[in-house]
C-alpha cells in the first residue's frame, strides 16, 4: 500500500465542497498532480452516495456543507468502508478539529490552502490510514490466536476430565487428530467441545 502514497495516479479521490470555484480548483490541482478525481459532491448527503457508488481510495471534504456537514458525512462513510479522509475548512476552531478527529478523519487543512499544503496532507492521511489498518489486522490476528488457545485449553481440560489423562497426553491427542484430519487444532478443539457439550 505504501506505493499508493508515492504514486498519486493510483489514488482515486472523492471531493465534497459546496463552493463551486473551490471544488473546481481542487479538482484541477489534484488532476494536475496525477490523482484521479472519481466524484464531486456539493453536499454531505451527495458525498455519502458518491462514496458508496465510486469506492474512492481517499476523500477530501469541506467541513461546512448543506444537508449533512463534512464531519457527519465522514463518520457515515468511515463506518461503512474506512478510507482516509482529509477535511478542508475556513475555520480553525478547536471544536471542529476535535469533532473531525473523533469521527476518524486523518487530515485537516485550513483554507485557503496551496498545493504545497494539500499534497503532504494527502500523503500523511494515507500513511496514517495504512498504519491504522496494519494495527487492526495485527489485533485481529492476536484475537484469533487467543481464541484458538482458549479453545485448545478447554478441549484439553475436557479430555483430561473425561478420559482421565494428563495434560501432555490430552495435547498429544488433539495434535494427532489435527494432523490426521488436516484441520487446524482450533477446529479440532471446537469440534471436541461441541461433542462433549451434546
Amino acid at each position: 500500500m505504501s506505493g499508493a502514497v508515492d504514486s498519486p495516479g493510483l489514488l482515486r479521490i472523492l471531493i465534497a465542497e459546496d463552493e463551486t470555484i473551490i471544488r473546481l480548483d481542487l479538482r484541477s490541482l489534484l488532476e494536475s498532480s496525477g490523482f484521479e478525481v472519481c466524484g464531486e459532491a456539493r453536499d454531505g448527503e451527495e458525498a455519502v452516495a458518491l462514496a458508496r457508488a465510486t469506492a474512492p481510495d481517499l476523500a477530501i471534504f469541506d467541513v461546512k456543507m448543506p444537508r449533512l456537514d463534512g464531519i457527519e458525512a465522514a463518520r457515515v462513510i468511515l463506518e461503512e468502508r474506512p478510507i482516509p479522509i482529509v477535511m478542508l475548512t475556513a475555520y480553525g476552531q478547536d471544536e471542529l478539529v476535535a469533532r473531525a478527529i473523533e469521527a476518524g478523519v486523518f487530515g485537516y487543512l485550513v483554507k485557503p490552502f496551496r498545493e504545497s499544503d494539500l499534497l503532504p496532507a494527502i500523503r500523511t492521511a494515507r500513511a496514517r490510514f495504512d498504519e491504522l489498518s496494519a494495527l487492526r489486522e495485527e489485533v485481529e490476528t492476536l484475537q484469533d490466536a487467543l481464541a484458538a488457545r482458549k479453545a485448545i485449553e478447554q478441549a484439553k481440560g475436557l479430555l483430561m476430565a473425561k478420559e482421565g489423562i494428563d495434560e501432555q497426553a490430552a495435547f498429544a491427542r488433539l495434535r494427532k487428530a489435527s494432523q490426521i484430519s488436516g484441520r487446524p487444532m482450533k477446529v479440532v478443539a471446537d469440534a471436541l467441545i461441541a461433542t462433549f457439550d451434546v
